[in-house]
């Protein structure tokens, strides 16, 4: 085995033979693929410790034509961007897992210009690979970012090909879940404040409330959007209650619109739970952060984003990852119902 010196860089090559695995596993494991078994992983680890291999970046960048960046494109406004914890926790999912990787993170809050700046970005080749969170069906212009680069969507994209890769929670049986619940617990008029109908995860989790109340031989109640926002939270709970068929429990599809939600509850005058039992849709951190604590459905944004990054990598590394991948949800029971 050679020893290396400061006049002799030690080749991915020397690597590859010294584990007794190909060249293209060694990248693999250099990237932070994890399209590579325990026994090779293990193998080339040791390897680059005993020839105190390191690898340079800027190299491998040029000779592979790589930038060794990855964009996470949010078809949001700012407000909604920075006021949403759902998106704080997908971003440190995404970026925990690339901190173990070669590969930097460039963020793009892409609403106020339909995509034509930051698609032009894009093209000029910057970036290697994108992750799209939070897209809408207005949102046209993700599809020309999945023809310049590989692209991997947060949620089922609103037009799905087969070529698409995504990572989604599993909406439906979340809704079903929490509208199940409030059915158990002897609610009979249940409501629900959606989240947008122009996204896949306000679709699915509005499927999963008709669903829970369809087996249980119930009609649907009052169905109204509130957009994700706690402001749209308050105005839908607000037109609920001036329909004047007054529910005695809502299912509200985020925890930032149950905030707004239970404000104007309060300024009605009604008690939660004693007067509308509540179930909110994330667990975010405003769950626990307002009064009563929300019983409300988990869904692992985090792991998430983790997971996103995860099958980026795989797809940039030459791999072939699932095309879809769907996480569980959980209910947690709190005081709100």
């Amino acid at each position: 085995m050679r020893t290396p010196s400061a006049r002799t860089a030690v080749t991915i090559e020397e690597v590859a033979a010294a584990a007794g695995v190909s060249r293209s596993t060694v990248s693999r494991v250099v990237n932070g693929s994890t399209a590579v078994s325990p026994t090779a992983l293990e193998s080339v680890r040791r390897a680059i410790t005993d020839l105190s291999y390191v690898p340079n970046r800027a190299a491998r960048s040029l000779a592979s034509r790589q930038t060794l960046a990855v964009a996470l494109v949010v078809p949001e406004d700012t407000t909604r961007f920075f006021g949403d914890p759902f998106f704080a926790a997908i971003v440190s999912g995404i970026n925990d897992r690339l901190q173990r990787s070669d590969y930097v993170l460039n963020l793009f809050i892409a609403s106020d210009d339909v995509g034509d700046k930051t698609t032009s970005y894009l093209r000029g080749g910057n970036v290697d690979g994108a992750i799209i969170v939070s897209h809408h069906t207005s949102d046209t212009y993700v599809e020309r970012i999945a023809a310049i680069v590989p692209v991997v969507y947060g949620g089922r994209p609103v037009r799905l090909s087969e070529d698409d890769y995504y990572v989604d929670v599993d909406n439906v049986t979340g809704g079903r879940d929490a509208t199940a619940y409030l059915i158990e617990r002897g609610c009979r008029r249940i409501a629900t404040i959606a989240g947008p109908l122009t996204m896949p995860a306000g679709v699915d989790r509005l499927q999963g409330y008709r669903e829970a109340l369809a087996a249980a031989g119930l009609p649907e109640g009052k169905i109204v959007e509130g957009g994700f926002t706690a402001a749209g939270g308050s105005a839908a709970m607000q037109e609920i209650l001036a329909s004047g068929e007054r529910p005695d429990a809502v299912f509200v599809a985020s925890d930032l619109m149950a905030r707004g939600a239970l404000g104007a509850l309060a300024t009605a005058g009604l008690q939660v739970p004693d007067d509308i039992a509540l179930v909110g849709f994330d667990d975010s951190p405003v769950a626990t952060s307002v009064t009563p604590k929300l019983t409300t459905i988990r869904q692992p944004s985090f792991r998430q984003g983790e997971m996103m990054a995860d099958v980026l990598l795989a797809v940039l590394s030459g791999a072939q990852p699932p095309h879809a991948t769907t996480l569980p949800t959980e209910l947690v029971v709190r005081d709100s119902a």
